[in-house]
């Protein structure tokens, strides 16, 4: 039965919307996200654990819940905002709705919200934290105190999962949040991927004798990972590196660089990447809130990408150790895909054979 909820901002701006999904109060960090379609794939990308996630796009569910669209096992987000869902979805491969998805994976759901106001509000202030509740009064000291933490650890794989060809090509897939078409992305360039988790060190790493390593998405704050960025450090030079996202982030801690959280960060498939030694500028699937300090990497390696919008990090070169990551996702499923050839540059990469310590 549909009942009343309450959005309550750390600011102390309130909403009022009606529940879907599963019941119950939450608190999350407050973010939004403007694609227009991929709503399966944003639900279920790690990226966004421990988020309560707004669409932008007014009107969500309108083609089901699809299985095999997923990105993960679960979905991760904390709770999900849309102006209107769709009760009555069209399309062949539909196997349910989005309410009955969200009630079925305990996952609260808020709809009747003023989306658009809700985002200039992130827009102006920032990224906040907020609460879902049945009543209007809540506990702002327990709102401004959630901090996400842990986050890699608590949605990598638990153990190793492989897939594809044995004979192929070898690629660890370091999970620290993995998509799971980045994994389909480098099977169908012939990859046998082996899928780590993120807790593996390089040692462990190297005992698979990979051809290559992909260093992937994941959520949270890139700092906290420390025993990640040693164990990178570790492996910079010695096989062909490629990191997305998280990843990217990640690798460049490892170089001695350092990272920042941005005001409301990137979260959607509208994003104009510019490739700086072409000037060709591509559209992006994105989902980051924290970016690569591009001169801290100075003397390290080379700026590749820069966001066209704000001019912010997205992709560095490191020609001397065979490595190079973007902050935006090449993988993007169901698109844009315009970066998908970051892939075969990897594979590309490997088969050149130039390993430089």
């Amino acid at each position: 039965m549909e009942n009343t909820a309450y959005l309550t901002l750390q600011n102390g701006k309130q909403f009022v919307g009606k529940r879907f999904g599963a019941s119950g109060d939450i608190i999350g960090e407050l973010v939004f996200t403007t694609g227009m379609t991929g709503y399966i794939e944003t639900l279920t990308d790690p990226s966004y654990f421990g988020q309560i996630v707004t669409q932008t796009f007014p009107l969500i569910g309108n083609y089901g819940m699809i299985p095999p669209d997923t990105e993960s096992k679960k979905p991760w987000v904390s709770a999900y905002i849309v102006r209107e869902k769709c009760d009555n979805p069209s399309n062949f491969r539909c196997e349910s709705t989005l309410d009955t998805y969200l009630k079925d994976k305990g996952i609260i759901g808020l709809y009747g919200i003023d989306t658009r106001e809700l985002t200039k509000i992130v827009r102006e202030a920032g990224v906040m934290n907020a609460a879902i509740t049945s009543g209007r009064n809540v506990d702002f000291d327990k709102i401004k105190s959630y901090v996400i933490k842990d986050a890699v650890k608590s949605v990598t794989v638990g153990e190793v999962v492989y897939s594809g060809n044995p004979d192929g090509i070898k690629v660890v897939v370091w999970d620290f949040g993995a998509k799971d078409n980045i994994s389909r992305e480098l099977v169908k360039r012939g990859c046998y991927c082996i899928k780590v988790p993120s807790y593996y060190t390089a040692e462990q790493i190297m005992q698979f004798n990979p051809d290559g390593l992909m260093l992937t998405n994941g959520p949270g704050d890139p700092a906290e990972n420390v025993d990640i960025i040693k164990n990178i450090g570790k492996l910079a030079g010695k096989l062909p590196i490629f990191g997305i996202c998280l990843g990217h982030q990640l690798f460049a801690l490892a170089m001695g660089g350092s990272t920042k959280k941005m005001k409301y960060g990137h979260r959607g498939a509208n994003q104009p990447v510019k490739n700086l030694e072409t000037g060709r500028v591509y559209i992006s699937s994105q989902n980051h809130g924290y970016e690569v300090v591009s001169s801290s990497l100075q003397g390290k390696g080379k700026l590749s990408y820069i966001n066209a919008n704000d001019g912010t990090c997205e992709g560095f070169d490191y020609p001397e150790l065979n490595a190079y990551t973007v902050q935006f996702h090449p993988e993007a499923c169901g698109g844009p895909q315009d970066a998908s050839f970051l892939f075969d540059k990897f594979i590309k990469n490997i088969k050149d054979g130039k390993y430089n310590a």
